[in-house]
């Protein structure tokens, strides 16, 4: 069976994931995978991370039908430390309710644009956000993710 290389997500997820792991969503750590807890509160996503091989299992929807790494992984390995984590960033999304903005709007620019004024409403700049998530996207494309068969 071939392997699937997982694309980067949408730069949202990365927010995502900050919100998750400000919001203590992400649960049972170990070395090699977690849970993440949606933001809903109605849903657990399973993580499992192998860094040697790049293989990946996560039954979020974007890693399972888009094919990109999804954000409970991003959240998985920012509790880990492998990718950047922003505290200042993170506390304000802690309490979104990430697929009611996203079923609400539509478009991820828009979430984005929701979200950049909710920043904004605690002295974070835009550009600060998105320093920190092309960041967090380059890092992200350094590993080489695989999606497990």
């Amino acid at each position: 069976m071939r392997r699937t290389q997982l694309s980067l997500p949408p730069r949202v997820k990365v927010l995502e994931a900050l919100g998750a792991v400000a919001g203590d969503r992400v649960t049972g750590i170990s070395e090699t995978g977690c849970k993440v807890a949606a933001s809903e509160g109605d849903r657990v996503y399973t993580v499992r991370v192998d860094l040697n091989t790049g293989e990946v299992f996560s039954d979020d929807n974007g890693t399972v039908y888009r094919n990109y790494v999804g954000y409970p992984v991003i959240a998985f390995l920012m509790v880990r430390g492998i990718l950047p984590y922003n505290e200042r960033i993170a506390n304000p999304l802690k309490g979104i309710r990430w697929r009611t903005l996203n079923e609400r709007l539509r478009s991820y620019k828009l979430v984005e644009r929701e979200v950049a004024n909710l920043l904004k409403g605690h002295d974070i700049s835009w550009s600060e956000v998105e320093r920190f998530a092309e960041d967090v996207l380059s890092k992200l494309g350094g590993l080489q993710l695989w999606k497990r068969p």
